[in-house]
């Protein structure tokens, strides 16, 4: 059984997420969450909150509580880049690109095995 969370355009880099999910994949639920709770990155944040609608929704499908629960799969993806415009000297101007990210997490039941 397996539950899963995403969540898109996050107006982060994918290196920065990815960063932090490496950390978290493949540890049960409640050592992710504590993981989670005390990184300084605002990427943890993000994971966190995805980590617990991934929960929320093998709770409300199958019952299963984050107990015995584990981080089955975990990836980020590049999204859209926006491109904006930076003013120099001289009349120039230089290319800011702000990226953007896909945060994608499955959650699956300890017992089970692949």
């Amino acid at each position: 059984m397996e539950a899963k969370a995403r969540q898109t355009d996050i107006k982060m880099t994918a290196r920065k997420l990815r960063r932090v999910i490496n950390e978290v994949r493949g540890k049960s639920v409640v050592e992710a969450q504590d993981m989670l709770r005390f990184m300084p990155y605002f990427a943890a944040r993000v994971v966190e909150k995805n980590l617990k609608a991934a929960v929320a929704n093998a709770q409300e499908k199958y019952g299963i509580g984050a107990e015995s629960l584990k981080v089955s799969e975990i990836f980020a993806d590049e999204s859209v880049t926006y491109k904006r415009a930076r003013t120099r000297a001289q009349g120039r101007m230089y290319k800011r690109l702000k990226r953007t990210s896909h945060l994608t997490l499955k959650v699956s039941d300890i017992t089970v095995k692949k």
